[in-house]
């Protein structure tokens, strides 16, 4: 068990930046009955050492299907809207790549998957992200019933991590290998 929130992030992303290259959520995610169903997936635009998401986005957006991806806000809460397809991204807060038009912080209510990134994930579906807090608030306007992954590599799924109140927990772990389940607590 890691003491605290940020001796996990820190030794999670040190482990994250040494890895020789960053693997693809493409195939795995190909595979699973919730995404072929899904008309509406909550996704984002991988940066840097995180699995990567663009060749999912790519097939979901050449499969008819509706990607909803993050827009950061001052606050660092997040709006939503609808992917038109890369090259069509603009540049947004700290780097990200965002859809040029914001449907609002309630549009990942209408999602029939979410893919959400992740620092870590133990085995009872508590999330660690960056410390910001965007995805917490952002999970919590999910509607219930709605799967929610979180796409880490195998590595960084771990048996347990300090969470607060305010955590949402995620249903399973999406690396680049496969899909694990995970469990949640009796409360969710």
């Amino acid at each position: 068990m890691f003491p605290s929130k940020v001796a996990a992030r820190q030794y999670l992303l040190s482990a994250r930046r040494s890895r020789p290259h960053a693997g693809d959520l493409l195939g795995v995610a190909q595979a699973q009955p919730a995404v072929q169903e899904a008309r509406r997936i909550a996704l984002y635009v991988s940066m840097g050492a995180e699995p990567q998401t663009g060749a999912l986005i790519d097939w979901l957006l050449a499969t008819d299907r509706e990607v909803l991806l993050p827009i950061l806000y001052a606050d660092n809460d997040l709006g939503w809207g609808v992917a038109p397809g890369a090259a069509d991204l603009v540049p947004g807060r700290r780097g990200m790549s965002e859809p040029p038009v914001d449907l609002g912080p309630d549009a990942i209510a209408t999602a029939d998957l979410v893919i959400c990134p992740a620092v870590g994930v133990a085995r009872d579906g508590a999330r660690l992200g960056r410390g910001g807090g965007s995805y917490d608030r952002a999970l919590a306007r999910v509607r219930p019933g709605t799967p929610i992954w979180a796409a880490v590599y195998d590595s960084e799924v771990v048996e347990a991590l300090p969470v607060d109140d305010h955590d949402q927990r995620v249903h399973a772990a999406l690396t680049p290998i496969r899909l694990i389940p995970l469990r949640r607590s009796v409360d969710d």
